[in-house]
């Protein structure tokens, strides 16, 4: 208990957990597997390219897809170029910079994330059936708070170690 009387999280206890579930959806090839049981034929850095463009539900800038996929620019347009041959996405103008366009899901392009993305979520509520509303609600939130202030802390870190 703490001064105000409620348990604390014990850490020590949560850290096996949370290595385990990074061991278990690196090794069991989580994204690999859905991209086979969907019949999608894309390379991993691909698919995550489509999700992505899926989830911001709106046209981005090639900027703003590496931002939110962690990688730099040059990697984005590598995979864009690839995926704009075959069809899955277009470059349309910025309406509010002509010169500048924004990477836009063909109707093509919008199914693969749509299987992909169904795929591992009935894998994800397969494996929280017996949980209740109410559980998967908390999960959630809980879930979403953690990952915003970890990845909030650990870009403090960085900043940290870039300036000095």
């Amino acid at each position: 208990m703490d001064d105000t009387g409620s348990p604390e999280l014990d850490l020590m206890a949560v850290l096996p957990r949370l290595t385990q579930l990074g061991t278990v959806l690196n090794r069991s090839q989580l994204v690999e597997r859905a991209m086979e049981r969907a019949e999608i034929t894309l390379d991993r850095p691909a698919m995550t390219v489509l999700v992505t463009l899926h989830m911001a539900d709106r046209p981005l800038r090639v900027g703003e897809i590496a931002d939110r996929m962690k990688v730099v620019g040059p990697h984005v347009t590598r995979h864009l170029n690839a995926l704009e041959r075959q069809g899955l996405v277009i470059r349309v103008a910025d309406p509010e910079d002509q010169r500048a366009r924004l990477i836009e899901l063909t109707p093509e392009g919008k199914a693969i994330p749509d299987k992909y993305l169904r795929t591992i979520l009935g894998w994800f509520g397969d494996a929280m059936t017996d949980w209740s509303p109410e559980d998967r609600k908390t999960f959630g939130s809980l879930l979403d708070r953690f990952v915003d202030d970890l990845t909030a802390k650990l870009a403090h870190l960085d900043d940290e170690t870039a300036g000095g």
